[in-house]
């Protein structure tokens, strides 16, 4: 080994022109990751490894035939780090050429000749449509045969479902066709077997995960379908006309075949961290800063005929980088993009890991999930103490709409705080997976100094800008700034503590512009939510539902300031009635900027209004007695500026004003700095 390698401080070099077959030092560069990796090995094997060892990349693009593959045989601390100022790419794709110009459904498109089978192409950057029908808007399912559409909880698996006429055609390539399926809070995804024009039946091969019907309203569900060769029209978009081996795209104004760059997708990984939790091997100390992870392609999980994929969070969805039983290795300063799945997946054992400062964008599915063994599973393969902070996520649920920014399912002790995280089209942050009272592993998790908005898009349901699960003592959400969070039919809630949500702290969060509540409980044990500031949400500020499933307090409310601009100021329904006083209000301080008198109200389980109270008949249940009814005087509230006056009269109730000027991703120096209070 070169003279290099023989230094207490190592150093090896890849860069794309290089050459595995050298010494891989500065002058001659290995040409691939996986060389450094081996040499990195053998340093061990010859008990050469005397000191921590620095990757460096050139820029430049890194193609992989396969994953990227860590096993606990390459623990030593190692850092991969992209050479100052260059940019090297861990590439999944291959550049797509051959292209000349035709015309396809009446249009000026290009075509090439291609092999094999992709969903995903990425153009000069961005990721390319398949297209699809309607154009703007959804279709409405006429019809399922054997499904009740009043059974909310139908369990009914479909084979077929009656199309609206006009909506389905007998297209070109059907099979090749999905129907995409928004109901509840998931997309389900419906590759189609076969459509008869005389009943208008379209059957599928997959089968649904939750009752075939529409959430609200007695209806079937509304959908759309993906992937019509007769639908390309668009510039934008592209087919793949997969039996005669034919890529179409349709070219955006300025694109020309000389300057336009394809990349087609082959790998939906690129990089796995394997260790070995049951055994007590895991994959150590290595460290990744700097890269950018691109272009992987997507397939929904599981065979023909079941549901796999088809559920809350797009929790069975893998990811782009995959570790297990991994500890003390990071991800700084990263890049993940053009994803067909979530990007990071922390799955069972993993301890101790930094994911600080990366920029995760174009997601297939979310961002980052965390798994581990729940409360009933081995210890060995608990996961937690990580450290997830300063990341900017954005653009996500491309394919899977119901990908999650950051998603912890059983895993505690967490720090999840300064995140960037928007424009997805369900949950920002969501944390916990245990529904009601059961033991559960996800506790003190600090959940801080979050910036989450535009989240929803009107596209699913029953999603928060953060959302938990379950008994989380110790679990707090502080200092987080959440906006813009938009519903389907019902529940885009700012912070939604979901079933058996219990003993946690929210505080100092300002909340706004949602079109369900700022703060909703759907029953829980003895949460405190005080000092925030929860404003301008269109069912309400505050809701409680089904209260009757707590025998305790649900939750304290105190110290808030609640704005209105004609909206109610409370909202009980789906048995939270107000009556039951289920929860302490007090200390508060109320406004409608609009000149209307304080209002409550509830509602049945359709979220239909049943009964609207006066502050008189409010403070008749018991609640809000020692609060204000007075302008806050914040600088401009309806411009999204929340800083209260020196004399406001919040303050005099106790209301500590609220710093939001660290909110979200920190500069780098200061990232290791416990997150703002």
């Amino acid at each position: 080994m070169n003279k290099t390698l023989d230094c207490i401080e190592m150093e090896i070099f890849v860069a794309p022109d290089g050459d595995d077959g050298g010494p891989g030092d500065r002058a001659k560069p290995f040409r691939t990751l996986a060389r450094a990796r081996d040499a990195i090995r053998e340093l061990k094997r010859t008990a050469r490894l005397t000191g921590a060892v620095t990757v460096w990349l050139r820029g430049g693009r890194y193609p992989l035939a396969e994953p990227l593959l860590f096993t606990p045989e390459d623990s030593a601390p190692v850092t991969f780090a992209a050479w100052p100022g260059e940019t090297p790419v861990i590439d999944g794709g291959e550049p797509l050429t051959g292209w000349q110009a035709t015309t396809l459904n009446g249009k000026d498109a290009w075509v090439a000749s291609v092999t094999g089978h992709f969903r995903s192409l990425f153009v000069n950057g961005r990721r390319a449509l398949r297209p699809r029908l309607p154009k703007e808007g959804l279709y409405w399912i006429e019809d399922a045969p054997g499904v009740d559409p009043k059974d909310t909880f139908s369990k009914t698996k479909i084979q077929a479902f009656r199309a609206r006429a006009g909506d389905f055609a007998q297209w070109r390539n059907l099979t090749d066709v999905e129907v995409v399926v928004l109901h509840f809070w998931i997309e389900e995804r419906f590759p189609v077997a076969d459509y008869d024009e005389a009943t208008r039946l379209v059957g599928v091969r997959r089968r649904n995960a939750l009752a075939f019907l529409d959430d609200v309203g007695d209806r079937f569900p509304k959908y759309y379908v993906e992937n019509v060769g007769e639908a390309l029209t668009e510039p934008g978009e592209w087919y793949l006309d997969r039996p005669a081996g034919l890529v179409y795209y349709l070219p955006l104004p300025g694109e020309d075949l000389a300057g336009t760059t394809f990349t087609v997708p082959r790998l939906t990984q690129l990089l796995t961290l394997k260790g070995d939790p049951d055994k007590g091997r895991h994959v150590e100390f290595l460290n990744f800063r700097g890269l950018t992870f691109a272009h992987t392609d997507w397939f929904q999980p599981g065979q023909d005929g079941d549901a796999t994929g088809s559920y809350q969070a797009a929790q069975h969805i893998g990811g782009v980088i995959e570790m297990e039983g991994a500890q003390h290795c990071a991800f700084e300063d990263c890049r993940i993009a053009h994803t067909g799945w979530y990007a990071m997946d922390v799955k069972d054992g993993c301890t101790s890991l930094r994911i600080v400062g990366n920029e995760l964008a174009d997601l297939g599915a979310g961002g980052i999930k965390v798994n581990g063994a729940d409360a009933h599973g081995p210890l060995c393969r608990r996961t937690g103490g990580l450290r997830i902070t300063d990341n900017h996520l954005h653009d996500g649920g491309q394919v899977f709409h119901a990908g999650v920014g950051i998603l912890t399912q059983h895993s505690g002790d967490n720090v999840i705080a300064h995140n960037h995280i928007h424009d997805f089209h369900y949950t920002g942050i969501s944390v916990g997976w245990v529904w009601g009272w059961a033991e559960n592993v996800s506790k003190n998790n600090r959940i801080v100094k979050n910036h989450i908005h535009d989240i929803g898009k009107g596209w699913l349901n029953d999603m928060g800008g953060i959302y938990t699960l379950g008994v989380q003592p110790g679990t707090i959400i502080r200092g987080n700034l959440i906006h813009d969070i938009r519903k389907c039919n019902y529940g885009g809630w700012a912070i939604y503590n979901d079933e058996g949500s219990s003993y946690m702290v929210v505080e100092k969060n300002v909340c706004y512009r949602t079109s369900s509540h700022a703060y909703h409980q759907h029953y829980g044990w003895e949460n405190i939510i005080r000092n925030n500031i929860f404003a301008f949400c269109d069912d309400g500020q505050a809701g409680l539902s089904r209260a009757t499933c707590c025998d305790k307090l649900s939750f304290t409310l105190e110290r808030n300031i609640l704005l209105s601009n004609g909206q109610p100021f409370f909202w009980g329904g789906y048995w939270g009635f107000f009556h039951l006083r289920n929860y302490r209000s007090d200390l508060n301080l109320f406004w409608d900027i609009s000149g209307q008198p304080f209002t409550c109200r509830e509602a049945d389980g359709k979220y239909r209004t049943t009964g609207t109270f006066t502050l008189d008949q409010w403070r008749g249940f018991g609640y809000d007695t020692h609060s204000a009814i007075a302008d806050p005087r914040c600088r401009d509230p309806l411009h999204n500026d929340f800083t209260l006056a020196p004399d406001s009269p919040a303050l005099a109730l106790g209301f500590e004003p609220i710093d939001l000027s660290d909110v979200g991703p920190r500069t780098a120096e200061k990232r290791d700095a416990e997150p703002g209070a």
